[in-house]
Parts: structure tokens; C-alpha cells; sequence
């Protein structure tokens, strides 16, 4: 049940999110009164969704290599990070009396795999210590007193005047969850620096033809290797799958290198990619098995007998080569070992796992308050920095939100009023 809105408080934080929350629990420990807003009818509903298939809450590699996931933000992230890494995140999941695991691929995740229950049980405590929540309430932006305007479910905004505000918004990708990137336009009406929104570990148009993307469309493509350019020039391979669609490919081999891809196609107009369609075997070898004579036998059914290459593998030759260099076995086999596809755009952020893009970090303080706005601080997927999948993006999110929170109880202390007016 949400509570009766305020005329004034002391400390608002707007979004239910991770970093949201967390900035709230960071907040109230430090002995702020916390109110905490969210557009949605509850919080955590993303949240919720991204762990339908299994949360993956963090990862358990090396601190050095788990903050090198973050690119060219993986300084700032590493302030975020020092005083609340994955291991501080397994701890704090402990204290809900969620016990955790680390998967084969070194991702971490609950023991049941569940959002509900953390999530449950993290609200549950806030409330208990002190935070009050108030739900079906989107900001909008502040009015000429410098209050902060949130609309109710009914259409009607109301002011309301805040010494201190986090705002944990989210970036633009699943809208429908609250994450709509609305916040935008009132930050940047206050001169708040801003990125351009993108998609991020987002899926890729190709143009395939009709008979290709009917046949196949939906089929999972492993294993596989993808070689891609990174934006240092640099050549990267990494084993894994990915799935056809009806109009490119999405997955988490095509999410791994997707900020690479999508900065290529900005700047390029289109990018290609390669693929090895048979990790593990020697073109060489390849070469020697298709040469072999194929008799009455089909070219299909001649690939799966000596190269194990069948269904969307055997598809994808078709639809990439010339009928001239499937008949001949040198060709074959250095395409199946290094196929060109070439990627025409990415898909719409709404449809993103998430976004990159929002407030620079050159507009934020160490502790993730504005410079344009003092006591406004900032946290989460709203800032301009983005992750891979694998737990990075909610342990940074996180992270974020603890260091704004603290800092708006800092603020607090000196009792100065926050806002743009």
C-alpha cells in the first residue's frame, strides 16, 4: 500500500529500482528520512523480469577483471565498485537470508534461482527501518520553486519540496517496466549534460531473405565462434550461441559485443562480423573431409556426413555463399571456419536488455551529485556508462546507488536545501 504523499521531505529518492532502493537503504542507514517514489504500481518490476530465467546477481571473477568489463567507464565504476564489489553484494543478499552459488560460468545466483524472494524480503526490510514508498507517482520534472513534480495515477501532479533528491530513473529499454527514458528532457531543460540513449547488449538487423528467415527464424545457433573488431582496433573472439530472428540475430554472444558493433555501425553505416561455424576443427581438416566424393549424395547431406554442419549452420552457407563456392571444398571450408555476415543496424533500445547513454559523468561530483544541481545526485542505469550481461550491470547499479545515497545523507547534515531553483 502506498503511503499519503508529503507537501516537503527530507530526502527523495525517485525509481524502485536496484540502484533506487539501495540508495534508499543506504540513505536511512546513515539516518535520513527516506521517501521513495517509483511510476510503476511496485517496485522492482525489471527487476523481477531480468530474473524470470535465473537472477544473475553479480560475478565471481578477479576484481581487476570485473571492473575491465566496463570499458572506457571502468575508472568511475571502479569508485562505485571499491567499498561494494560482488563479494559485499553475495553479503548483502546474506543478510536477506538469500544464500547464493557460482555457476559454471562463474556468474552468481541465488540459491533458487528467484527474484521474488530477494526482492520481497529487501522491501520488507526497508520498510521496517523507516523508508515510506509511494507508488503510481512519475516525475516530471520541478517547477520555478525548485519542487520536484511527480503525477499520480490519476493525471493530477503535485509539488513537492525536497532537501535532498536521488534520482535512479533507469535508461530506455523495456518502457513498458517503467524504464521509458522520460526524465530526459526536464534534466536537460536544467542544462544537465547528456548522452544520446542507445541500445545496449541489444540484438542486430540483418537482411536475410524471406526463405532463410522463415526456415529459421528462432532457431539457436551453437555452437559458435564470433570474431568481431573492437573499438581499439583490436581483434576479439569469443565462443558461445545466439539466435536467428525473422529480421538478424540476438543472444548473449551477439550482447557481448554489442557496444563494439553498434559504435562500428554509427560510424561505418554497417558492420561485419565473422563466424565459425565449427569451433574446435582445423579448416585444414575441414578441407580434406569436403573434398572427399560426395557420390549421388546431396551437398547437405553431404556436409552434416563430413563436417557435422546441418540445419541454421548448413542454412547460413546458403544464404552468405555463392552456389560456386559451396561446390568447391577450399571455399566450403574456409567460410564455415571465418562466414561474413554484415549487420545493418540495432535493434530499438525499447527492445534492449539495456541502454547506453544518459547523464555524463563529467556532469556528476565523485559522489554522483550534478554540478548543475546541487543536491540532486544521480545513480544507476540513467548515467552514461554500460555492462555486458553477467551480473555487472545490477552490481554497478547497485554500487552507484549506495555512493548517492550516502552522499545525499551527507548533504543533509548540512542542511542545505536541493533543486534547480
Amino acid at each position: 500500500m502506498t503511503a499519503t504523499l508529503p507537501a516537503c521531505a527530507d530526502l527523495v529518492v525517485i525509481g524502485g529500482g536496484p540502484a533506487g532502493l539501495m540508495a534508499a537503504e543506504a540513505a536511512r542507514s546513515a539516518g535520513a528520512k527516506v521517501h521513495l517514489f517509483d511510476a510503476m504500481g511496485s517496485v522492482g518490476r525489471k527487476f523481477l523480469i531480468a530474473g524470470k530465467g535465473g537472477l544473475n546477481l553479480t560475478h565471481s571473477e578477479p576484481f581487476v577483471d570485473f571492473v575491465a568489463r566496463f570499458g572506457a567507464r571502468a575508472d568511475a565504476v571502479r569508485h562505485w565498485l571499491l567499498p561494494f564489489d560482488a563479494d559485499a553484494l553475495r553479503a548483502w543478499a546474506r543478510g536477506l537470508g538469500v544464500e547464493t552459488f557460482v555457476g559454471s560460468s562463474g556468474r552468481v545466483f541465488p540459491a533458487d534461482l528467484k527474484a521474488a524472494p530477494l526482492l520481497r524480503g529487501w522491501v520488507r526490510r526497508l520498510r521496517e527501518q523507516g523508508v515510506t514508498f509511494h507508488v503510481q507517482q512519475r516525475f516530471t520534472g520541478w517547477d520555478a520553486q525548485g519542487r520536484l513534480l511527480l503525477r499520480g495515477r490519476d493525471g493530477a501532479t503535485q509539488a513537492l519540496a525536497a532537501r535532498a533528491c536521488v534520482l535512479a530513473l533507469g535508461g530506455a529499454s523495456w518502457p513498458v517496466l517503467g524504464s521509458d527514458g522520460e526524465w530526459v528532457a526536464p534534466l536537460a531543460a536544467h542544462g544537465v549534460d547528456m548522452a544520446p540513449l542507445q541500445p545496449s547488449n541489444c540484438g542486430f538487423d540483418v537482411d536475410w531473405t524471406a526463405h532463410f528467415a522463415t526456415r529459421h527464424a528462432g532457431q539457436p545457433l551453437k555452437p559458435v565462434a564470433l570474431e568481431w573488431l573492437r573499438q581499439d582496433g583490436s581483434r576479439e573472439s569469443r565462443q558461445g550461441e545466439f539466435v536467428i530472428t525473422a529480421g538478424g540475430v540476438e543472444g548473449s554472444l551477439i550482447y557481448a559485443a554489442s557496444a563494439d558493433l553498434r559504435e562500428a555501425i554509427a560510424r561505418d553505416g554497417g558492420v561485419e562480423i565473422r563466424l565459425d561455424l565449427a569451433p574446435g576443427h582445423a579448416a585444414a581438416a575441414l578441407q580434406q573431409a569436403l573434398a572427399r566424393p560426395r557420390g549421388r549424395r546431396s551437398l547437405s547431406e553431404h556436409l552434416r556426413r563430413q563436417a557435422g554442419i546441418e540445419g541454421v549452420k548448413a542454412g547460413l552457407l546458403y544464404e552468405v555463399l555463392q552456389k560456386s563456392q559451396m561446390e568447391d571444398a577450399a571455399n566450403l571450408a574456409a567460410a564455415i571456419k571465418s562466414l561474413p555476415l554484415r549487420l545493418l543496424r540495432p535493434r530499438p533500445v525499447a527492445e534492449a536488455i539495456s541502454s547506453a547513454g544518459g547523464v555524463r559523468l563529467e556532469a556528476l561530483d565523485e559522489n554522483l551529485m550534478l554540478r548543475a544541481l546541487p543536491g540532486v545526485f544521480c545513480a544507476g542505469e540513467m548515467l552514461d556508462w554500460e555492462a555486458p550481461t553477467g551480473g555487472y550491470l545490477l552490481t554497478a547499479s547497485m554500487a552507484s546507488g549506495r555512493i548517492a545515497g550516502l552522499a545525499a545523507a551527507r548533504w543533509l547534515q548540512h542542511g542545505t536545501d536541493a533543486g534547480p531553483g
